[in-house]
């Protein structure tokens, strides 16, 4: 009989034991939706900033979570569920939604693959926006689309204003855009821009990222 080698089996058991805390489980509940600060979260769970930096130490040693700085700005860092922390263990579907609604900045790449993505998962209604809409779809966007047989439909970039619906849920995958409407309900994934270096790695990488996420979340809603 196949068993777990000592170091999987120290590993599931340090991911045990950190889920075994109230809090700590609650902190990953909030992160199998959405990229955090440890201030959104500390406002989240009404913790002082040194218990809440415990939980997160604990989380992170035992691979359940990790962080990075901000694309915005460099002092704020961005909490997130590690890569297949939760396999079998996520939360069921239990939010309604009438249309998801997928916002970055330029609206000309990271949302606009978000809408592709979501559309074969999902059959509720999707759109898309940007705080500060480009010209054009960026040509990265259509390429990685296409190696991986995703259609990604030639839609101009839009304002968000625009678009926006009150019953929309809203996700944004740009740390810009989040930052910059921070009173806007949602949930949040801090996708890097691949712009930024714009090579195929970085469209791959984001392609990846955020197909990834829509996987995880599409079972998670319902339609409303």
């Amino acid at each position: 009989m196949d068993t777990d080698s000592v170091g999987d089996f120290r590993a599931r058991v340090a991911k045990h034991a950190a889920l075994a805390d109230p809090a700590r489980l609650r902190i990953v509940d909030l992160l199998t939706l959405s990229d955090l600060s440890p201030t959104e979260l500390q406002a989240e769970l009404g913790m002082p900033s040194n218990l809440l930096s415990h939980h997160l130490r604990t989380l992170e040693a035992a691979g359940l979570a990790t962080r990075h700085r901000s694309e915005a700005d460099k002092r704020r860092s961005y909490i997130r569920l590690a890569t297949g922390a939760l396999d079998g263990l996520t939360p069921g579907r239990e939010h309604g939604a009438r249309r998801v609604l997928f916002v970055c900045t330029r609206n000309s790449a990271r949302s606009q693959l978000a809408v592709a993505l979501w559309n074969q998962a999902s059959g509720i209604p999707s759109i898309s926006a940007g705080t500060h809409p480009a010209e054009c779809i960026a040509g990265g966007a259509f390429e990685v689309a296409r190696r991986h047989g995703v259609h990604l439909a030639d839609v101009p970039p839009r304002r968000l204003d625009e678009v926006a619906d009150a019953g929309d849920f809203v996700v944004t995958v740009c740390d810009n855009a989040h930052e910059e409407l921070s009173g806007l309900k949602g949930i949040h994934w801090s996708v890097p821009d691949p712009l930024r270096l714009n090579t195929e790695d970085a469209f791959e990488d984001a392609f990846t990222d955020i197909s990834r996420r829509i996987s995880d979340l599409a079972p998670r809603l319902h339609a409303a």
